[in-house]
């Protein structure tokens, strides 16, 4: 391997950046049912995104923790981000022709 691949910030090596940290907490996300009007945090795994053609097709979903229902919400640019960015698992619906 060479040595840009292994040095960092200011030529500090990955290990010895790293070599400070503790662990890195689980990313939760705070979320609503609108059945039931719970409220509660749940981690990437609970959730599913789905990014279609247009606005109208981009939503996120989960089962809601406290009574069960199916729970499908839209999701704009910063929701997208903020859950692709927090490990949720994505699918991208492809348009028919």
């Amino acid at each position: 391997m060479s040595e840009s691949a292994t040095t960092g910030v200011a030529g500090m090596s990955v290990a010895a950046a790293f070599a400070g940290m503790r662990g890195v907490a689980p990313v939760v996300f705070r979320a609503g049912c609108p059945d039931c009007r719970g409220s509660f945090e749940l981690g990437a795994s609970a959730l599913r995104l789905a990014i279609g053609a247009s606005s109208r097709t981009t939503f996120y979903s989960f089962t809601c923790p406290d009574c069960g229902a199916a729970v499908r919400k839209p999701a704009g640019e910063r929701i997208v981000e903020l859950l692709t960015g927090g490990g949720v698992s994505t699918l991208r619906l492809h348009p028919t022709v």
